[in-house]
């Protein structure tokens, strides 16, 4: 029987923490079913009995405190909530019992915000990483260290998993559980829980919003420059200009403060531009793609689906606005 730990951390958000057990605890009943022994001993593990969630609105009771658990195979950390420095600094004990108990052979997955937690405990380094789109420019902020993969719905780095935002945790569960018990379970859990099973990218789900927490003056101003005018073809030389520096030092600037090159920045301004487009309007693919600057429908198309995972023809299809005449 796989021994699973599933953390309560101060300032958890219960959806991911109740839904996980109620997951993996159902995987049992159905074994029981069958006249099988079940495969799962869950148990929710604390820094202290009582453990205040959501904000306070919720109390978890737990199973067990750290200090009693002294063997686990796979600790889940659940969504945090609220400011993420906080959060990490509230439920920082939890860390040493993580590393320990990764170097005597359990596996930790992290949940959509979680991901801050597992990547204090230093595990992540070098390593790939999913959380939800919203915080990426913070998460790669506060740990350079890790490759985010921000379009990931799941990661699986050799024992270390991740979840991208919000509800795709359940796909992170699913995934573990076939895993652990194989392909037949996952499918009836997810035709039991009604979950989509295979989604591998919340690309479509992600709003760009820029990176402006960073103090580089002329780069905020090439950025603002962008967003105002990504009707209009822009070059980097163009900007360089506009702002007195080098080609090579902007873009170097850029890259520093943002985490995109300028034409990276570009293009993603563009695309955001052509999916509010697409959703709000009744205008065409070629219209849109002129609306915000693109004159090359191959480029386009190609530039779209990198960034979103769908064609615009899928995009518009999935998120059009029905409007009324």
């Amino acid at each position: 029987m796989k021994h699973i730990s599933i953390l309560v951390p101060k300032g958890a958000i219960l959806g991911s923490l109740e839904g996980s057990r109620q997951l993996l605890t159902q995987v049992n009943y159905f074994f029981a079913a069958k006249g099988e022994t079940p495969v799962f001993d869950v148990q929710l593990v604390g820094l202290s009995p009582h453990t205040p969630v959501t904000g306070g609105l919720f109390t978890v009771n737990t199973d067990a405190v750290i200090d009693n658990v002294h063997k686990t195979d796979l600790i889940i950390i659940p969504a945090l909530d609220g400011d993420l420095t906080q959060a990490i600094e509230s439920n920082r004990d939890f860390i040493p019992w993580i590393i320990k108990q990764h170097s005597a052979g359990a596996e930790v997955a992290s949940l959509c915000l979680g991901a801050f937690l597992l990547a204090s405990t230093g595990l992540l380094k070098g390593r790939k990483c999913a959380t939800h789109w919203m915080a990426a420019n913070a998460f790669q902020q506060m740990f350079p260290e890790v490759e985010l993969v921000t379009e990931k719905i799941i990661t699986d780095e050799q024992g270390i998993y991740s979840s991208g935002g919000a509800f795709s945790y359940l796909n992170l569960i699913l995934y573990l559980i076939e895993k652990f018990t194989g392909r037949e379970m996952a499918i009836l859990s997810s035709k039991v829980f009604a979950i989509e099973m295979e989604r591998s990218s919340q690309s479509p789900f992600i709003i760009f919003q820029g990176q402006k927490d960073h103090t580089d003056h002329s780069v905020k101003k090439a950025q603002e420059y962008i967003e105002k005018n990504y009707q209009e073809k822009i070059t980097v030389e163009q900007l360089a200009s506009m702002f007195a520096l080098g080609r090579r030092n902007l873009e170097r600037r850029f890259k520093k403060a943002t985490s995109n090159t300028v034409v990276e920045y570009i293009q993603r301004v563009k695309i955001e531009a052509a999916k509010m487009n697409l959703e709000n309007t009744r205008n065409s693919v070629n219209e849109v793609m002129y609306n915000v600057g693109y004159t090359d429908t191959k480029a386009f198309r190609s530039t779209f689906k990198r960034i979103t995972g769908l064609s615009p023809v899928e995009y518009k299809n999935k998120y059009k606005r029905e409007l009324v005449n």
